[in-house]
């Protein structure tokens, strides 16, 4: 018999070798394509099936199974799933790897398919598995120590140091407790392709978090440290961006409790804006005439101002701006009930349950029980309590004619966002913004220098029991974009003590 060189014949678009011997062609067909084959090797690869797979493999090497099985360990996979695509002319079988485990991972490969006696198999080298394998390397998922989610300053400073100021740490451990899932403790996995220990290149990098950016002012926020310092009592200064809500600053005096977000003291005389609000809605003018003696019996409890003072007949602007406390008590009566006033506190934030992206406490105005809480209730005192952050957003509101929820995280990453802004009535704003200048002008803080273009009110908040009880020391304003809060525990008069406290503040500022 002579035998003939092999040509390959067409087939149905396969290659099929084809024998001449004596005079008659005899096609020898390669069973299956080279689809098949890798269709049949990648199901059995991911199903761990490593038997299968060495089947459909011309010549697999000893080491074939303990490839496939470092390449699952390394990974820590607890899955995969691969699937083919179509075969070139080269007989290369592309196909997608999905792997779950330490890390996510997809990639794509190839398989060179190849005829071996009549049949189409995997011609295996390690890039079977990776294109990047060879002898020597190793694809290994490594996990590093928990990657740290930068807490940044408004201009992009990092505020997350140990050197960062006491009052700055505790809004960061705030904005850590408020956002678990992004300080969690898992590290991070990134997935490298290695010789021996020294890594080739990272196939999956790792994820590094974005950072979480806050509305904090350093410039800001180190003005209203200054302004505290030599302060020897428990102070605290907030201060807002009255145009968006924004907390441009929080500072505590000394550290230990954010007294600024979570103290709950009665407001004092500060709350009047929110009675003054609720009496120019109602009808009074700030022209309007008023009286206010040194005492007055409310619901029987006799209500009197600071040190007794007797203004007489005066307007109510100037009641406002001397800080009248048996004006406001009786008025709050007279003319409001503890209806009306309580819709008008809620329409600055009392009662709503703020979410700044920091722990805060939300303002209290509960129901009144009788006339003598009705008139505690309309200078501040009773059962009203607010933090300085609450009282901050009071005068912003003010000044910006809308109540805003302050936030110290971007708006999108406010875990609750059902309160919305509240604006106020246009007559209410233009009536507060010509009273809260008198009280710097000619009222309660004129004594004090503060800059111009100033508006605000002192508060004296009463706390504890006896004849002559002691007393918080408020003044909350605002000047410009800025809105701001200040409290001295047990500091005396808004005027003597929070006021100039301000003053520097807003100087420093400046």
């Amino acid at each position: 018999m002579t035998y003939r060189r092999r040509w390959p014949w067409i087939t149905a678009g396969v290659l099929v070798p084809v024998l001449v011997a004596g005079g008659v062609v005899w096609a020898l067909r390669t069973q299956g394509s080279p689809e098949e084959t890798a269709g049949a090797y990648l199901a059995a690869w991911s199903r761990q099936d490593y038997g299968a797979m060495k089947r459909l493999v011309a010549d697999p090497p000893a080491d074939f199974e303990s490839w496939h099985r470092g390449f699952r360990t390394n990974l820590r996979l607890t899955g995969a799933a691969f699937s083919p695509g179509q075969a070139s002319q080269d007989g290369r079988v592309p196909f997608h790897a999905r792997l779950d485990g330490a890390r996510g991972w997809e990639y794509d490969g190839a398989l060179r398919v190849v005829e071996s006696d009549r049949r189409w198999k995997v011609a295996w080298t390690p890039a079977a598995i990776h294109p990047s394998l060879r002898k020597g390397r190793t694809i290994k998922a490594v996990t590093h120590d928990k990657v740290t989610v930068p807490v940044l300053a408004a201009d992009g400073t990092r505020i997350d140091g140990p050197d960062a100021p006491g009052s700055v740490q505790q809004l960061v451990e705030g904005v850590k407790a408020v956002f678990p899932d992004r300080f969690g403790s898992r590290g991070s996995t990134e997935i490298d392709l290695m010789e021996g220990d020294r890594v080739v290149q990272p196939l999956v990098k790792t994820v590094t978090p974005d950072p979480l950016k806050t509305t904090l002012d350093l410039r800001v926020h180190r003005a209203g440290a200054a302004a505290l310092d030599g302060v020897d009592k428990p102070a605290s200064l907030v201060a807002l961006r009255h145009s968006t809500g924004e907390i441009l600053a929080v500072v505590n005096r000394p550290g230990g409790f954010n007294r600024a977000l979570m103290g709950k003291y009665p407001p004092g005389s500060t709350f009047k804006i929110v009675t003054a609000s609720a009496l120019v809605a109602g009808g009074v003018s700030p022209s309007g005439t008023v009286t206010c003696p040194p005492e007055q019996n409310i619901g029987g409890f006799p209500f009197h101002n600071a040190e007794f003072h007797d203004y007489g007949t005066l307007s109510f602007r100037d009641a406002f701006a001397h800080s009248c406390n048996t004006t406001f008590g009786a008025m709050g009566v007279d003319k409001l009930g503890g209806g009306r006033l309580a819709s008008v506190a809620a329409m600055f934030g009392f009662g709503a349950a703020i979410t700044p992206g920091v722990p805060a406490v939300r303002a209290e105005f509960p129901a009144t029980r009788d006339d003598t809480d009705l008139a505690s209730a309309s200078i501040g005192q009773g059962r009203v309590l607010a933090s300085p952050l609450n009282m901050a957003s009071v005068a912003a509101a003010i000044a910006s004619g809308t109540w805003r929820p302050p936030r110290l995280v971007a708006a999108g990453l406010v875990p609750d966002r059902s309160v919305k802004p509240r604006p106020l009535e246009p007559a209410v704003v233009q009536a507060l913004r010509s009273l809260m200048p008198a009280v710097i002008s000619e009222g309660t803080a004129h004594a004090v220098p503060f800059p111009s273009g100033t508006a605000g009110k002192t508060g004296t908040a009463e706390y504890g029991s006896g004849k002559e009880p002691p007393t918080h020391s408020w003044f909350i304003g605002y000047r410009g974009d800025l809105a701001f809060a200040v409290i001295v525990e047990g500091g005396g008069t808004g005027a003597a003590v929070a006021a100039p406290i301000a003053s520097r503040f807003l100087r420093g500022v400046a």
